[in-house]
């Protein structure tokens, strides 16, 4: 499962590279700059980080988050997507003096289609920071165990279908983004490491400069 996970990116470059059409294209990312907002909303496993969503002992849950983004044209076809999430860092600091920060940068290619939808994809590396208690903690009281720091690189991917709006300045996206993460704790290096699976729908709203 794992494996197969992490090979997504790989699949979606071949994919691409497969289906790649000549044709002209209303829309390309070609001396773009695109800033946004993008709302992720999913699940993940994970056997070391606490969830505040869920109880105790549980490892996992929903997985909920608000980013920006700035999304830099590099080709017609090709982009570079910084995504920074901002809801997570400061409501967990805010109500449960934790930390969850997980930015990524996204290789996005575009398969240009007849109609107003065109194809995203791509795979996508990030990093994970952690400070904050293990998945058999509550979020407070006695409940609350002790707090630790742990990172991992994020690996993952992007399929999305660009709504495309040629000549204006807005637009939207959805997609989906699987990602797995191999955690590794800084501080308690003899525990506290563990695995994080998980994915997101995606929607992202996107301002063309």
């Amino acid at each position: 499962m794992v494996k197969a996970v992490m090979m997504l990116p790989v699949a979606m470059l071949a994919m691409v590279a497969f289906t790649e059409n000549s044709s002209a294209q209303e829309q390309s990312y070609s001396d773009q700059v695109i800033f946004g907002i993008k709302v992720q909303a999913g699940a993940r496993y994970d056997d070391v980080r606490m969830c505040v969503a869920s109880p105790p002992g549980s490892k996992g849950g929903m997985a909920l988050e608000i980013s920006f983004f700035t999304e830099i044209g590099v080709t017609e076809q090709i982009s570079v997507l910084v995504n920074v999430p901002l809801m997570r860092p400061i409501l967990f600091a805010a109500a449960f003096k934790m930390l969850q920060f997980e930015p990524e940068v996204v290789l996005n290619f575009r398969h240009p289609q007849e109609g107003d939808v065109d194809i995203i994809v791509g795979p996508s590396l990030g990093i994970v920071l952690h400070y904050g208690p293990d998945y058999e903690s509550g979020p407070s009281g006695e409940e609350r165990g002790p707090s630790f720091w742990a990172l991992g690189p994020r690996i993952g991917g992007y399929f999305g279908l660009d709504f495309k709006r040629p000549g204006k300045t807005f637009n939207f996206q959805l997609g989906v983004s699987p990602y797995v993460t191999p955690l590794f704790s800084v501080d308690d290096p003899d525990n506290h490491n563990g695995f994080v699976a998980g994915g997101t729908l995606d929607g992202s709203f996107r301002f063309a400069k």
